[in-house]
């Protein structure tokens, strides 16, 4: 906590050791969203910017990482939208295997498929086995 006090007020080496702490969660979550590591990395960066810039409205009694992922969630739905890529629709559906191997390409298909936020929600509530109230805050949704 006395990290996120001293972040709070300003402090320059508090801000680095929270970087340092957190700019593999960040990007990594970007890099799920956008599917693009150039973009995830100029985002994280953003992400880090914007949490300095606002630090004076964050709660040191809370936890930094919920609050971090919002704002790069934000950040990398906006690029998305901006970016709008167009994919081709695919000419042959496969087919659902019942080897393991085929579930698990049809689940990344199905994955891959899915809206960037509705595809957030279903890794971190599935995957990641997170509570539906920790996917709620981390994604800023009821």
């Amino acid at each position: 906590m006395e990290l996120l006090e001293q972040f709070v007020r300003g402090d320059l080496d508090a801000f680095e050791s929270i970087f340092r702490e957190y700019q593999n969660v960040v990007y990594g979550w970007i890099v799920r969203i956008v599917r693009d590591p150039a973009a995830a990395e100029d985002l994280t960066i953003e992400t880090f910017w914007r949490i300095y810039r606002a630090r004076a409205r964050f709660d040191a009694t809370r936890e930094l990482g919920p609050w971090a992922r919002r704002i790069a969630t934000y950040l990398a739905y906006n690029h998305l939208k901006a970016a709008r890529p167009e994919t081709a629709l695919l000419a042959d559906v496969p087919q659902p295997c019942a080897t393991d191997e085929g579930v698990s390409s049809a689940i990344r298909l199905a994955f891959a498929g899915l809206p960037p936020r509705l595809r957030d929600v279903a890794e971190l509530a599935l995957i990641e086995e997170k509570s539906y109230a920790e996917v709620a805050q981390a994604l800023a949704i009821s």
